[in-house]
């Protein structure tokens, strides 16, 4: 096994963009900020949900998805990222929809390079609101998604990212969904993700 010494091993930690994410300390200013924006979102897809459903016409439906997903990381660092989710659905018509999703990641960490140096699995909760689109008027068939949140790491000290998800799927009129996405966490400057398969179901309420 290469031995690259102390200096080594570190500068190849130090190179992993998620490795950061999870081990760097949150100052009490950063901690304010990101509690600030995650209460903003929460209430902006409350606020937002609340409207349509005050508002909806005699078309709009409420739906709701069990997902299960596995992706590529875009770190060296991890192997691959599993998950599952659960998702909400309002649909305002049969082609406009509000998703609102609360799920868990996890990165499967591996060795880096010939180092020895083991990259501990990396765990978090997305909680997320965006907006769903088909691009014909059955309610089914090709979608196009986007989705805004937070990503509550649950390892120790791994605080919270900014989360930000495109997607484009097929979804059957018997509640099957299928969906190539990509998800990614920023937080200090640093970023990572994975483009991953989303296999769901989804029923109506």
């Amino acid at each position: 096994m290469l031995d690259l010494g102390l200096n080594g091993i570190k500068k190849a930690l130090l190179a992993q963009p998620l490795y950061l994410l999870q081990h760097i300390s949150l100052t009490q200013k950063q901690y304010l900020k990101m509690k600030t924006i995650t209460k903003i979102i929460a209430t902006s897809a409350a606020v937002v949900a609340l409207f349509f459903t005050t508002n909806a016409n005699a078309q709009s439906s409420q739906k709701l998805g069990i997902g299960i997903f596995g992706g590529i990381p875009t770190s060296d660092a991890y192997s691959v990222a599993l998950g599952a989710d659960l998702r909400y659905q309002f649909d305002i018509d049969k082609q406009l929809s509000i998703p609102v999703t609360a799920g868990y990641t996890r990165f499967l960490g591996k060795e880096i390079g010939n180092t020895g140096v083991d990259v501990p699995d990396f765990g978090y909760i997305p909680v997320k609101a965006g907006v769903k689109y088909f691009f014909n008027d059955s309610g089914s068939g090709i979608y196009g998604l986007a989705e805004l949140g937070a990503g509550f790491g649950t390892n120790e000290g791994s605080g919270t990212s900014f989360v930000y998800s495109p997607a484009l799927g097929y979804a059957w009129s018997n509640g099957l969904d299928l969906g190539v996405k990509y998800e990614g966490l920023a937080k200090d400057g640093n970023s990572t993700g994975y483009v991953g398969l989303r296999l769901a179901y989804g029923f109506n309420l």
